[in-house]
C-alpha cells in the first residue's frame, strides 16, 4: 500500500450535504453533542435556538440548513435561504438564517485540529447551497477565531471576499474579581455615575438583583420583560416582543429550561418586589450574550437598564457563570462605556470562484454599502 493511500484511509472524510430544519432536529442528539463541542460556538445556530424560532413561526420546517458529517458525527451546521438582493443584481444571493434575535451568524463547526478540513467541506457545502451564486453574510465576527478561519477557507477555495461594514461590538473578559475589572477602568467616571444612580433609586425602595434560570421564577421573569418593554416606547410604536404573537412565542419558547449544552439566564433588577430591568440571556461555550434588556421608562432618570448591566458584571465576577460577556448589540450601544473590550463585526460579502464573471466584487460592494447607507438615512429620519 503506497503512503499516500494510506494517509487517505487515516484522514476523516467530511462530507456536506443540504437538508431540512424539520430533518435536522431528528438529530437532536448530535445537535447538541456538535454545539457542545464547538469551543468558540455561539448559541444562535443550535438545536434550543433554532427549534424555537420553528416552534413560534419564525422560521419553517423546510428552511434549508448545510451540514457537514465526519465519519460518525455531525460536525458543522449552517441554516441558510435565497433571496433577491441588490448585490446580486436580479440574481438570488443566498444569506445565513437572521431573525431580530440573532446576533451572530458565524456557522456552528467543531473545534479541534480537524477544524480546517471541516471548514474546507463547508465551503463546498456553501457554493452548492447558493447554486454558485454570491453569499451576502451580516454580523459575522472576524475578529474571532471562528470567523478567520472562515474567511481563510473561502479564500483558500478560490473566493472573492470584501466588508460592506464593520462595527465594534462590546465585550467583556471576566477578571479574577470586580475588584481587578474597576481597577484602571477607562470610564471611571461612568462607573461613579451609576453608583450615584443606584443609591437613588434605593432610596425609595429596597432594590436588588434576582437571577433565574429555570422554574416559575424564570416564567415569571420572561413575562416581566415582556411587560416592561411592552409598557415603552417600543409597545407605543408596535415593535415590542408581546406586540407580536410570534416574537412573544419565540421568548417563552427560548427562555424555557430544557437542559442541554445551552443555558438560560434572566437577571431582574427589583425595587419593592417591581421590576424596574430585565435581562434575557443565553450561555454557551463560557460566553453569555445578553440577547434583551427592558427597562420602566418612568424610572429612566436613574438608568436602571445600565445599573442592572454593572449589576450583572459584578454578578459575573462573584459566581463565575461565564468567562466573557457579549453585549450583542449593534453600533452605538451604552454598553461601550462599561464594557472594556470589543469584538470586530463585519458584514460580508463572498463570492465563488465560478461566479466571479457574472458581476465583479467591488460593483456588488459599492451597491450593498449604497443599500446600508439608505437604510441609515431612513433610520436617522425616524429617530427625528
Amino acid at each position: 500500500m503506497s503512503a499516500g493511500h494510506a494517509r487517505r484511509i487515516a484522514a476523516p472524510a467530511y462530507t456536506h450535504a443540504i437538508t431540512t430544519l424539520a430533518s435536522l432536529g431528528c438529530e437532536a442528539a448530535a445537535w447538541d453533542d456538535l454545539s457542545a463541542r464547538s469551543g468558540d460556538g455561539h448559541p444562535f445556530f443550535g438545536r434550543h435556538a433554532m427549534q424555537a424560532h420553528l416552534a413560534s413561526g419564525l422560521s419553517a420546517p423546510d428552511l434549508r440548513v448545510v451540514v457537514v458529517h465526519g465519519p460518525d458525527r455531525l460536525e458543522a451546521v449552517l441554516p441558510f435561504r435565497r433571496s433577491y438582493d441588490i448585490c446580486g443584481v436580479g440574481r438570488p444571493v443566498a444569506l445565513p438564517f437572521v431573525s431580530p434575535f440573532i446576533t451572530a451568524t458565524a456557522p456552528l463547526v467543531a473545534a479541534g485540529p480537524d477544524r480546517p478540513a471541516i471548514l474546507a467541506a463547508l465551503v463546498e457545502g456553501l457554493a452548492a447551497a447558493s447554486g454558485g451564486r454570491a453569499w451576502r453574510w451580516p454580523l459575522l465576527s472576524v475578529a474571532a477565531p471562528l470567523g478567520r478561519d472562515l474567511v481563510s477557507a473561502m479564500k483558500a477555495a478560490g473566493w472573492d471576499l470584501g466588508e460592506v461594514a464593520r462595527f465594534e461590538r462590546p465585550v467583556l473578559e471576566r477578571r479574577a474579581d470586580h475588584g481587578a475589572f474597576l481597577a484602571g477602568h477607562p470610564h471611571p467616571s461612568r462607573l461613579k455615575d451609576l453608583r450615584r444612580r443606584q443609591r437613588r433609586l434605593a432610596e425609595s425602595g429596597a432594590v436588588r438583583l434576582e437571577t433565574a434560570t429555570r422554574g416559575p421564577a424564570l416564567a415569571r421573569a420572561v413575562e416581566d420583560f415582556l411587560g416592561v418593554e411592552a409598557a415603552g416606547w417600543k409597545g407605543a410604536a408596535g415593535s415590542a416582543m408581546a406586540c407580536r404573537p410570534a416574537h412573544a412565542a419565540f421568548a417563552r419558547a427560548l427562555f424555557r429550561a430544557e437542559g442541554g449544552p445551552v443555558g438560560i439566564r434572566t437577571d431582574t433588577l427589583m425595587r419593592d418586589g417591581t421590576a424596574l430591568a430585565v435581562s434575557l440571556a443565553l450561555v454557551a461555550n463560557g460566553t453569555a450574550y445578553l440577547l434583551k434588556t427592558a427597562y420602566d421608562e418612568t424610572a429612566r432618570a436613574f438608568a436602571p437598564g445600565l445599573v442592572l448591566e454593572a449589576e450583572i458584571v459584578r454578578a459575573l465576577h462573584a459566581e463565575g457563570f461565564a468567562d466573557r460577556l457579549d453585549s450583542a448589540t449593534l453600533a452605538g450601544s451604552a454598553l461601550e462605556s462599561l464594557y472594556r473590550e470589543r469584538d470586530t463585526v463585519a458584514e460580508i460579502i463572498a463570492v465563488p470562484e465560478g461566479a466571479r464573471g457574472l458581476i465583479g466584487l467591488e460593483r456588488r460592494l459599492r451597491l450593498a454599502r449604497f443599500e446600508e447607507t439608505a437604510r441609515d438615512e431612513v433610520r436617522r429620519l425616524l429617530r427625528r
